[in-house]
């Protein structure tokens, strides 16, 4: 591990000088809280998230934590299995500090893995299992992960990976593996038809692979060497992008994502009692909003989770979901979106929601709208990023009381402080745009092994520059008004505009390429690229087939463009700016 030197992320207090004195806008916010949000939290109320887990595993023990496919985990039941995986990754040599990587969809096995891979002391390194071998290969390189969880739907593309990384342990699961104990059988038809009827099982060879049911069976034979990690011990590689688009590692302590749990609980809090909280989860928990909300934090709620492996399928999600009693819900507006668009899904009973929660992605005015009028309650929009673990901040929750949608990202999170600024490097004052800045306890110690990118990111003050351009109002809500960024937001995942461009220059009758975001009325953003060609033959198809071999799905690009030439910058820098501000005039009225 390479502490970040330069950086001091998790600085307390504000520090004006002389030269950058305190703006006006300095805590404005915290009188627009809700009477009942403490404006500070403790982070060090748990040491650990394995002490958070142990805690909630014992208190809630009787109660259901997920849901998957039609069965139900209990917390006890959980807890075992987590203690069989620690104890399984301890007997194949794994220490406390190595990192574990999980390539797994929302499944029972994803919190088994996640929670066992803590309570080894290992690192979390969360993996998109849609990455083609080029992403995966580098986030194994660059994480140093000697170990890898993935469903066996996957298992040929970690295969294809593995060359030049230092893994060893490969643990093979099916979907059906983990859905009862004992005979299983529903488990095991499931597999059969993923497997045989369906297809959806490559062929792939791994000597070196076991099941996860062995590796379980194995591990609830030997004791579990109890371990406990420090606060700012390491938690997870939390693996985002850049400008440059190569994926970097946002060091996440234990201390950091406890914070940012403890400062949600505090913000939502008064929503919540003694009752069993039932949340549906279709973002992926490898995503770091729906890991934080979804799976950490209604864990020390004893919530129940309802894990969608695939919320596309929206038939598929309402017929998961028909006899469940929700009480909260996250999702992107996309997804809201899509929801919306189900007859049975307007037709619920929304009376016992408390909670509907956004974020990943800027919510529409007409999907919040929307959304109110089928539910009778408003979806909850705030900020957060990779960085911070993710939550910045948050609208209050208060759903008798709320506005209309503003387009607000609400108050900075309880322990958060915010500043905005200028172009000139000075802070800027209520109704001044200037660039996103925090300082936190849930700010990311650095990114892995690149201390020059740390310090792009942390100023000598310890404030972490998002990227995000916006302002602040009189009663300390905030507006984003514009990405500093060239980053491309698909349906909430960020699309690298280099890395896209970069695979596309590889193929040899491309001369040139530049990607942009075009505004898309589902997905928020899709991406358009403009392509000068080396070969008169070359089309669309060529291209998109290109992308579809080494790129995620959300990252292929849905428009190309060929073009004679590309606009750039005296010294050849090709200009997105321009072409994204071409396509933005195309869609205003003349």
């Amino acid at each position: 591990m390479n502490p970040i030197t330069q950086a001091k992320p998790e600085a307390a207090s504000f520090t004006p000088s002389a030269a950058h004195p305190a703006p006006n806008t300095d805590g404005i916010w915290l009188r627009s809280y809700p009477a009942d949000v403490a404006h500070e939290i403790d982070p060090s109320q748990y040491d650990s998230l394995v002490q958070y887990f142990d805690e909630s595993v014992a208190k809630f023990a009787a109660r259901v934590a997920f849901v998957s496919v039609g069965a139900e985990m209990t917390y006890a039941t959980l807890a075992k299995k987590v203690d069989a995986f620690a104890s399984y990754l301890q007997s194949v040599g794994v220490k406390p500090g190595d990192r574990v990587a999980i390539m797994l969809p929302n499944s029972f096995q994803y919190p088994v893995a996640l929670f066992g891979t803590l309570k080894a002391g290992a690192i979390v390194v969360n993996v998109n299992p849609l990455y083609t071998v080029r992403e995966l290969s580098h986030q194994l390189k660059d994480s140093g992960a000697q170990t890898i969880v993935v469903f066996e739907n996957f298992a040929k593309t970690v295969q294809d990976s593995l060359q030049g990384t230092r893994v060893q342990n490969v643990i093979v699961t099916g979907l059906g593996d983990l859905l009862a104990d004992g005979l299983n059988l529903k488990g095991k038809l499931i597999n059969f038809v993923l497997r045989h009827i369906k297809k959806l099982v490559p062929e792939y060879s791994m000597p070196q692979s076991v099941m996860l049911v062995e590796a379980l069976e194995k591990g609830a034979k030997r004791p579990l060497s109890a371990v406990h990690p420090a606060p700012h011990d390491l938690a997870f590689l939390q693996y985002t992008g850049g400008t440059t688009g190569v994926a970097k590692g946002a060091m996440l302590t234990h201390r950091n994502v406890v914070a940012n749990l403890l400062q949600a609980k505090a913000w939502v809090a008064n929503q919540m009692n003694d009752d069993i909280e039932t949340v549906l989860t279709p973002l992926p928990l490898y995503h770091i909003l729906s890991l934080t909300v979804n799976a950490l934090i209604f864990l020390g709620m004893g919530g129940r989770n309802v894990l969608i492996a695939n919320p596309r399928d929206v038939k598929r999600v309402m017929k998961i979901i028909r006899h469940e009693t929700l009480t909260g819900m996250s999702a992107v507006n996309t997804l809201y979106n899509a929801f919306l668009d189900d007859e049975e899904f307007r037709s619920r009973d929304f009376s016992k929601l408390k909670l509907a929660m956004a974020g990943g992605m800027a919510t529409q005015k007409a999907v919040a709208e929307r959304f109110k009028a089928v539910t009778g309650h408003p979806i909850t929009e705030g900020y957060g990023l990779t960085e911070c673990s993710p939550i910045v901040s948050m609208n209050p929750v208060d759903l008798k009381n709320m506005p209309d949608f503003e387009g607000s990202i609400g108050l900075p999170a309880p322990s958060t402080q915010v500043r905005f600024r200028k172009d000139d490097d000075s802070w800027a004052n209520i109704g001044e745009a200037g660039e996103l800045c925090v300082k936190g306890p849930q700010v990311m110690k650095g990114y892995w092994n690149r201390p020059e990118e740390s310090a792009k990111v942390f100023d000598d003050e310890g404030w972490l520059a998002t990227g995000d351009i916006g302002l602040m109002d009189e009663r300390g809500f905030m507006k984003l008004i514009d990405r500093k960024k060239d980053m491309i937001l698909v349906s909430g995942f960020n699309v690298y505009p280099n890395e896209i461009e970069d695979v596309i220059a590889m193929h040899p009758d491309v001369r040139e390429v530049a990607a942009i975001g075009i505004p898309d009325p589902a997905q928020g953003e899709r991406v358009k690229v403009f392509v000068v060609k080396r070969n008169a033959a070359l089309g669309t198809d060529d291209v998109i087939q290109h992308c579809r071999k080494n790129l995620t799905g959300y990252k292929v690009p849905k428009v190309v463009e060929f073009r004679d030439s590309l606009p750039q910058t005296n010294v050849g820098k090709i200009l997105r700016r321009e072409l994204r501000d071409e396509e933005l005039a195309k869609d205003k009225p003349d």
